[in-house]
């Protein structure tokens, strides 16, 4: 378990944010830890969370959806 303060933090973050792939990283304000860094996928391990719908529509490799087109033109100035 990695423990840096919101000092240390606030000076590099991109350092926590590589510590927090390999373990949940510890951030502490005087002394008192606050706040915890980790993975997403560690995040959702933790959770139990499956993929979100976002996860699921960005996949690479589905096939693309196409929606039927109207064959009537929209018209604003029609009074239907």
């Amino acid at each position: 378990m990695k423990i840096i303060t919101s000092r240390e933090f606030n000076q590099d973050v991109s350092q926590a944010k590589r510590a927090a792939r390999i373990e949940p990283v510890f951030i502490t304000d005087r002394g008192r830890p606050t706040h915890v860094l980790m993975s997403v996928e560690n995040y959702r391990r933790l959770t139990g969370q499956t993929e979100t719908i976002v996860d699921l529509l960005a996949m690479p490799g589905l096939p693309a959806v196409e929606l039927p087109r109207s064959t009537e033109a929209w018209d604003s100035r029609r009074d239907d």
